[in-house]
């Protein structure tokens, strides 16, 4: 019965790309929630309220039908989100938020439901956290694009803090155009507006952005992006532009190729407008316009997305061809990083090891003497 259900809204949202949905709120039963319980990360760390997916999942039942009883009531509130720090390149930590296990249930049902509805909606340049689609999609499909020599311009782009300068009143909006279901707009207002638990125990309280990290985000960030970056690249720049222009997006990088440079400076000069008319602003650093012409291979120009480098490069035969490999900046990471916790054991005595880690350290050892 659910997968008919969703099966219905996916059919309707296909079918009329204006229609409003109602009654969304309605879904998240008992049946429901039980169901998307099977999607959670049992193994994820556990937020402010210190409450594990194992011991969440001893009285389960129970737990869900309580969870769906607050729902119903307008009892339900949205606790804490207990953040977390990662390191990132240039020596910089990413803040990630990790809500408690009960909002994480509710979050996946909401998120199922936003997922049928804007897969009906999203376009073909965005791969980054959909269903059925990825990195390595996006990867092959520019691959494909660019071996042709069809482009000669790149604009590779970063949003500056993206997760973190959502609009919550834009974004809103954006939902109402799909969603005509108060409760369940109010429902994802909780969690933009959760308190944020830093390390040092104080509380946050977001004005803006929605935690990196967290269940409903990654489809939020996603339906933010689409109309204020996928749709107006396929309605406005693609048209008016007289060559050939496309898109690959994973989140908040993208990277645009043109086959004219002034189509590829004139969009640049548009784009910083476009995003500034969402309250966000690109990564300056990280944001340049490329040449990238098959036919000026001496300007060794290259670009890296979704850590891969793109180059042009001639084959055994004397053919040029498009190269791709990894990012030399993420590989010396990787090596860095491995060297560093060999070094770690290998101060450690031998029968302390688990068989495969001693199977990695011989490997290791024969790559070095190669």
């Amino acid at each position: 019965m659910i997968q008919t259900a969703l099966q219905g809204i996916a059919a309707k949202a296909a079918r009329e790309k204006s229609y409003r949905f109602r009654s969304l709120a309605r879904m998240l039963t008992v049946s429901f929630l039980l169901w998307c319980w099977s999607f959670i990360n049992k193994k994820a760390a556990v937020g402010v309220d210190k409450v594990s997916a194992k011991e969440y999942e001893e009285n389960l039942l129970a737990n869900v039908e309580d969870l769906v009883g607050q729902l119903k009531g307008n009892r339900y509130k949205a606790k804490l989100v207990r953040r977390q720090y990662i390191p990132k390149d240039g020596g910089k930590l990413r803040p990630l938020g990790i809500p408690a296990i009960s909002d994480k249930l509710v979050q996946t049902g909401v998120k199922v439901i936003l997922e049928t509805i804007y897969e009906q909606d999203f376009l073909s340049c965005s791969y980054g956290y959909r269903p059925r689609t990825g990195a390595t999609n996006a990867l092959e499909n520019l691959h494909q694009e660019l071996r042709d020599g069809r482009y000669h311009y790149i604009v590779e782009a970063d949003i500056k803090g993206y997760f973190d300068n959502i609009d919550h009143e834009l974004l809103v909006d954006m939902l109402n155009q799909r969603i005509d279901d108060k409760s369940f707009i109010r429902l994802i207002k909780k969690w933009l507006k959760a308190g944020i638990l830093d390390t040092d125990d104080k509380i946050i309280s977001p004005a803006t952005g929605t935690p990196q990290g967290g269940i409903i985000s990654p489809i939020l960030a996603n339906i933010y992006l689409h109309y204020a970056l996928d749709t107006w690249f396929e309605q406005v720049v693609i048209p008016q532009s007289r060559g050939k222009a496309c898109l690959w997006r994973y989140a908040d990088d993208f990277i645009c190729a043109f086959s004219s440079k002034y189509e590829a400076q004139r969009f640049y000069h548009e784009l910083s407008k476009r995003l500034a008319m969402f309250n966000l602003q690109l990564a300056e650093d990280k944001t340049h316009i490329i040449k990238f012409s098959r036919y000026q291979k001496k300007d060794k120009t290259h670009f890296d997305f979704l850590g891969f480098e793109f180059r042009w490069g001639k084959s055994r035969c004397g053919k040029v061809v498009l190269k791709r490999r990894t990012s030399p900046k993420k590989l010396k990471k990787a090596i860095m990083n491995f060297t560093k916790w060999f070094s770690r054991l290998k101060f450690l005595r031998a029968k302390t090891l688990t068989s495969k880690e001693i199977t990695v350290i011989s490997v290791y050892q024969y790559c070095l003497k190669r």
